[in-house]
Order: C-alpha cells, then sequence, then structure tokens
C-alpha cells in the first residue's frame, strides 16, 4: 500500500480536528447554549480548518518534510543517477516513498559494492601469495647455489660451472616472470599501443611450430595444421604480438600434452575475420577452472605447476594481447581428453 504524502497527511489531520470543533460547538448549541449563533457553530469550523491547515503543513514542512529531503539529497549525491541535481522535488508527490525507495536502492548498491570489495581483497591477497612464490622459488634456488659455491663448491670443477649455470637459469625465470608482469601492467594502464599490420597468418604459425619443434620432439607430440586448415590468410594485426600468443598457445599445449600426442592448429574463414585454433588431445582441464584460467598466477593444480614449472602468466597476457586488438578468445575443454583455445583476428 502506498504510503500518504505529507499534504494528504494535513488534510486528514485538519478534516478530523474541523469535525472534532464543528460537533463540540453543535452540541453546545444543542444542548447548553441556545444563545450561540449558528453562524459561529459553522464559521468556527471553517476558520480552525483553514489555520489548522496552516500550521500542520508549516510543520510538515519545517520539522519532517524538510528532514526527509535532506536525507533524500545525501543520498542521491553518493550515487551516479540520471536525475538532474537541481531537480526540485514536487511536494504534492510521495517524498517518504521516493526517500524510502532512495534508501533501498543504496543499501543495494551498498550491498553489492561490499561484495565485489571482499572479492577483489581475496583476489588481491590470492595474487601476491602467487607472484610471492613466483618469485620465492627461484630466489632460494640461487641463493643454495651461491651458498654451495661460497663454501668451497668454487674451486670443485665438477659442480662450479654446473650450479653458475642453474644459478643463470633462475636469473632468467625471474626477469621472465618480470617482464611478463610489467607487460601486462602496460596493457591494463594503456601505455601499450598495437601497431598493426598485414601480414600471412598462416605462414607465422608454421614458423611459431618450427620455432617449438624441439620441445615437441623431447615428449614425441606431433605439430601441424589440422586437415584444410593450412591456406594462406593475411591478417591485420602486430606480428609479434600474435607470435607470442601462438608460442605461448602452443608452448602450453606441448608442456600439459601427452607423450605421444599432438598439437593442431585450425583457421577458419568467418568472413571479416578469421577464427584461430590450437588443439591438443593433452590432460585437459575441469570445468569449474575454465573460467580462471586466463587469470594471473591462477594455479588449477600447484602440485601440477611445480611439476610443469612456467611464469603462470602466459594465458593472461594472450588474453590481454587479444583483447587489445579488439577481438576475443576462449577455450572449451574436457579432462582426459584435451583442450581447444579459439580467438578471433581481423582479416588484412
Amino acid at each position: 500500500m502506498k504510503n500518504p504524502t505529507p499534504i494528504e497527511v494535513a488534510r486528514i489531520a485538519v478534516v478530523i480536528l474541523t469535525l472534532v470543533v464543528f460537533v463540540f460547538l453543535l452540541t453546545v448549541k444543542l444542548f447548553f447554549s441556545t444563545q450561540l449563533e449558528w453562524y459561529i457553530v459553522v464559521g468556527t469550523p471553517i476558520l480552525t480548518a483553514m489555520a489548522g491547515y496552516i500550521v500542520f503543513y508549516v510543520s510538515l514542512e519545517k520539522f519532517i518534510f524538510r528532514k526527509i529531503k535532506l536525507i533524500y539529497k545525501i543520498i542521491s549525491d553518493t550515487k551516479p543517477s540520471v536525475k538532474k541535481e537541481t531537480e526540485k522535488l514536487n511536494l504534492r508527490e510521495s517524498i517518504i516513498d521516493e526517500a524510502e525507495a532512495e534508501v533501498i536502492e543504496w543499501k543495494r548498491n551498498k550491498s553489492e559494492e561490499l561484495i565485489k570489495m571482499k572479492k577483489m581483497e581475496a583476489y588481491r591477497k590470492e595474487f601476491l601469495g602467487n607472484v610471492s612464490h613466483e618469485l620465492k622459488t627461484p630466489v632460494f634456488s640461487i641463493q643454495g647455489y651461491i651458498e654451495t659455491l661460497l663454501e668451497g663448491g668454487l674451486n670443485d670443477k665438477k659442480i662450479n660451472k654446473k650450479f653458475l649455470q642453474k644459478a643463470n637459469k633462475n636469473v632468467k625465470r625471474i626477469i621472465r616472470v618480470i617482464d611478463d608482469l610489467q607487460m601486462i601492467s602496460n596493457i591494463e594502464e594503456d601505455s601499450f599501443s598495437i601497431r598493426p599490420e598485414d601480414f600471412n597468418f598462416t605462414e607465422l604459425a608454421s614458423e611459431t611450430m618450427e620455432a617449438l619443434e624441439m620441445q615437441a620432439r623431447s615428449k614425441n607430440i606431433s605439430l601441424g595444421f589440422k586437415d584444410g586448415c593450412n591456406k594462406a590468410f593475411m591478417v591485420n594485426a602486430e606480428r609479434e604480438m600474435i607470435q607470442q600468443v601462438l608460442n605461448n598457445l602452443i608452448y602450453n599445449s606441448i608442456k600439459y600434452g601427452n607423450e605421444n600426442g599432438e598439437t593442431q592448429i585450425g583457421i577458419y574463414d568467418m568472413g571479416k575475420y578469421i577464427l584461430v585454433e590450437v588443439s591438443d588431445n593433452g590432460i585437459g582441464i575441469a570445468q569449474h577452472n575454465l573460467h580462471r584460467i586466463f587469470e594471473r598466477f591462477y594455479r588449477i593444480d600447484k602440485n601440477r605447476s611445480r611439476k610443469f614449472g612456467g611464469s603462470g602468466l602466459g594465458l593472461a597476457i594472450v588474453k590481454h594481447i587479444i583483447e587489445a586488438h579488439g577481438q576475443s578468445i576462449n577455450v572449451r575443454s574436457t579432462p582426459g581428453t584435451g583442450s581447444t583455445f579459439g580467438f578471433t583476428l581481423k582479416k588484412g
């Protein structure tokens, strides 16, 4: 049921007061004083009604209505609104209903903001923990190698060069993590610009597979195009960035692929765009993890991540690069069957 407006409240109060005065004067006239004139019996309630209406209205305006308007204005000013800030409220409309609606909306918005803040806080803690893990592991390894060398290993020809090489490998791992973080930061801060050019995407895919041939051979994984998908396609994008996308996707398919498996690239004509798919028959990804795999440092399985290594930033970079080109990337996967990553590019 709709709440009465302040004006309606004033009217009801005045009507009740007028009836009480009229009944009182009529009773006095009929039962106690025949000298009381009828114009007094009738006129007094009318004057009472007029005076009462003014008094009630002023009271509502000063002590209630203005307070409600103040609450309404404060809440309205704390949130985006399509209404004009200087819009004058209509005294004949229910300001109580307006204020109530504003309070309910404000509470809902604040509740949503609180939920988002809690999610962001949880994400921040997880992100910092993952960054710490990625940097701590190689740093501790480097520290161990250097301490061993300082304690006498430097003079042992059997281990000195070997430990220096391992330390250098971990330094490169730290540099790779920092470079990847810097790239993502640049993209998110819009200090990263795409310089598109027309180039043969099929040729680029062939070059990328050739560069990763040795890694694939170590697990006896075959690399190639899907049947009928080696047709030349010209695209308009930044060649080096797209090469990094392909490199990350193909490298992941090899890393998480099964021995004697395969990784295949499919290229499909979509009119103004092409659809690129990188598919493997590896270990796959569970459905509940698919929506998070493009997050920085997200780990599906920490034990598996330690086994396979990597910076944990590859897929996040892939997503940022593709979206920086105004395109999208998606994934479908079945555990034990394999995964397919697909993205679009504008034709050249």
